[in-house]
């Protein structure tokens, strides 16, 4: 295996991103790809790791820029300075992640008609966005996103939806994950939530040491989502042979 990463530049209207591209130089034919969509403090290491770590399963691995410009946060106040605008106006976040998804179906090492996404903390609730838009995702992977819908009208889900929650997790409290159980019924998808105790905000992210404030990482959760989320991507594309 020898694993390939490099920036990838793609447009939304005149606003550049820069995602980050991961794959096997191996790979004869194209690959189901699976798009990684950042935290609040924009596309640094952590989503780049996971890109790399989709491309050693045999994907190709999109770590996607949702800010553009390859903005990223220093500090929480920065972080929510990039985040919320995106946040309040969801029109223009799809807008930003459709051109994320038709940039990955472009790339030469991308399988178009295999492609997934998954999202950490605001990029989970990027992740459930697309899903929401009807496009031809096939799976969409929530951790520790935040549920709320967006207002914008509903379109039929394609993807097989997957919402991997801390029970404790003071953004998102059980109600919200009732009503993303009931959005998703209504939807008449294929979805799971798995919510696990004992467990709070960013509990995938090592560095996460802030409990007084509900944010923690927590090992074991990290390990089941892990383990559940490739089982998944398995189920999903196991027709190309890569899983």
């Amino acid at each position: 295996m020898n694993i390939t990463t490099k920036p990838i530049e793609y447009m939304d209207g005149k606003t550049k991103c820069i995602g980050y591209l991961a794959w096997d130089e191996s790979y004869v034919e194209p690959k189901p790809c699976v798009m990684v969509a950042h935290a609040w403090g924009g596309l640094g290491e952590f989503a780049k790791d996971k890109a790399i770590q989709m491309a050693a399963q045999g994907y190709i691995g999109f770590a996607i820029d949702v800010y553009g410009g390859g903005q990223q946060g220093a500090n929480p106040q920065e972080n929510e300075a990039l985040m919320m605008p995106f946040v309040s106006d969801r029109k223009a976040l799809l807008k930003r992640l459709k051109a994320a998804f038709k940039a990955a179906q472009k790339l030469e090492q991308v399988d178009e008609n295999a492609i997934a996404m998954m999202g950490f903390c605001f990029g989970g609730l990027c992740t459930l966005d697309l899903a929401r838009s009807g496009v031809d995702l096939k799976a969409a992977i929530s951790f520790h996103g935040l549920f709320g819908g967006n207002g914008l009208p509903p379109k039929k889900i394609k993807a097989s939806v997957l919402a991997l929650h801390g029970w404790d997790d003071p953004l998102v409290p059980p109600a919200d994950v009732t009503m993303l159980g009931e959005e998703l019924t209504k939807a008449k998808c294929d979805w799971q939530i798995h919510a696990y105790g004992g467990t709070q905000h960013s509990f995938m992210v090592p560095e996460a040491n802030d409990p007084k404030n509900g944010v923690a990482y927590h090992a074991t959760a990290e390990r089941r989502a892990w383990a559940v989320t490739l089982d998944l991507l398995a189920e999903k594309f196991s027709t190309h042979g890569v899983a």
